[in-house]
């Protein structure tokens, strides 16, 4: 193909493809009889390259083949301005302006190549009885192109390049690797071989993640797909048959032992289940009696109150009343045990015991008692503390002060103190309690004169 250069009164040649379907395609000049003419460019030709392809000129020079890409969409002139290489290459060779020899070559890089293939039955054994060989079939095909054209070149011969081949090629690697791949697959991903057929998912991508790389180096191609359409197991061998009974023998004492276990493991649940249900409920039921006592503890605070304290304080009286009885344990002046302190001390500790709970009854019974009216105010009593062995005890009230000056564990030295007073003072010196000292000496008849008695 040309076009008609009215200013040398010469064709110019058209440099394009215009082939349908192609994957590496050489162009040569329209009526090219010969070698040396295939390869001369005219001066001042065209060139056009449509998107996705690429126009590869390669150059014999003094050192070699030196190689010039030019990417579509392109549609200009060939000159020098355009092919820098040029410049050295027809300056030196024609003078710049008669043709130039150039390889051109069209790569294909928009073109989606399918390559069916076939894998022929080879053995394949199960890991876990290696006994046993099953022919298995596979059948398929890969989808690539060509987009690192520079590495394909470093890969191929243009000039020798031939589709055909090549596709064969691709697919005589292809088949190689799907049989690595398929062959250790089931001792890899612990599948049965007599499963094969269910698996084409994971061998399609198990094989295209291996054959994309080994292609992508090998061939320079870019693998965009495998497809595994069929996996064929000989199910007429005697491998096969062999195979399939010891495996159903295994998977039946399989699901049986897994089905025994699961029955005990719903029993055992079970049994988890009351035992705890049990002791849900036996904690369940001790909260709520702690709870309702306490709710009733709450209910009644002030007569559990009253209940304790009386409690502290006829323990506390009667331990003061012991503490009186220890005492008569002490020597008494003339050299024995002191009787006065002993009845002292337990006079004083039972009065205290009797006085507290009296004191906490009464109080029970106030509150127990529904209020009727109007309700009297309590009698108020004088009580004091009584200084005992260096330790203050007490509150008294006046009838048990008495108790005390009778007992002798009050004297007149024995200080007192009552609320108001501002330290504690003799007792002799309290107008109030000189009249139980008064009470409690008996007035001591005169003596009885001789001449009296006759």
């Amino acid at each position: 193909m040309g076009l008609f250069n009215t200013k040398g009164n010469a064709f110019m040649d058209v440099i394009r493809c215009d082939e349908p379907s192609y994957l590496i395609w050489k162009w040569r000049p329209v009526n090219s009889t010969n070698n040396t003419r295939e390869n001369a460019i005219r001066w001042g030709s065209s060139l056009r390259v449509k998107a996705g392809e690429v126009a590869v000129f390669v150059y014999d020079q003094n050192d070699g083949k030196t190689m010039d890409f030019i990417e579509g969409p392109y549609d200009r002139m060939i000159e020098t301005g355009n092919f820098p290489v040029l410049a050295s290459i027809v300056g030196l060779a024609y003078g710049g302006g008669t043709p130039f020899q150039a390889e051109i070559y069209f790569i294909n890089l928009a073109t989606i190549i399918q390559t069916p293939f076939a894998v022929p039955f080879f053995d394949v054994f199960d890991p876990r009885f290696l006994d046993f060989s099953v022919p298995v079939a596979v059948r398929g095909k890969i989808t690539f192109n060509i987009t690192e054209y520079r590495e394909f070149i470093k890969l191929h011969r243009l000039i020798n390049f031939d589709t055909a081949t090549f596709q064969a090629q691709v697919k005589e690697a292809v088949i190689k690797n799907v049989k690595g791949i398929v062959t250790n697959i089931p001792s890899e991903k612990n599948i049965p071989v007599i499963q094969l057929e269910r698996q084409i998912r994971l061998i399609s991508e198990s094989v295209e993640a291996t054959v994309k790389q080994r292609l992508q180096k090998d061939f320079g191609v870019t693998v965009t797909g495998v497809d595994i359409s069929d996996i064929e197991i000989d199910k007429n061998c005697d491998g096969y048959t062999q195979l399939k009974s010891v495996t159903q023998d295994v998977t039946t004492a399989t699901v049986e032992a897994q089905t025994a276990a699961n029955v005990k493991n719903i029993h055992d649940m079970q049994r988890i289940n009351v035992e705890n249900t049990q002791e849900t409920l036996r904690i369940q039921r001790e909260e709520g009696q702690y709870a309702q006592h306490k709710q009733t503890q709450s209910a009644n605070f002030a007569a559990y109150q009253i209940e304790a304290q009386a409690e502290v304080g006829v323990a506390g009286a009667n331990a003061l009343g012991q503490m009186g009885a220890n005492n008569a344990g002490e020597m008494s002046s003339g050299g024995g045990f002191n009787p006065a302190a002993m009845m002292a001390g337990m006079a004083i500790g039972g009065a205290m015991g009797q006085n507290i709970a009296g004191n906490m009854n009464n109080m029970m019974s106030a509150i127990n008692q529904p209020h009727v009216g109007v309700t009297p105010p309590p009698i108020t009593a004088t009580l004091y503390n009584v200084a005992i062995n260096g330790q203050s005890s007490g509150p008294f009230d006046m009838a048990t002060l008495s108790k005390m000056v009778i007992a002798g564990s009050l004297l007149h030295d024995t200080l007192v103190w009552k609320t108001g007073m501002p330290s504690w003072v003799k007792a002799s010196s309290i107008q109030e309690l000189q009249e139980l000292f008064c009470e409690a000496s008996p007035p001591i008849p005169p003596p009885i004169k001789p001449n009296e008695t006759t």
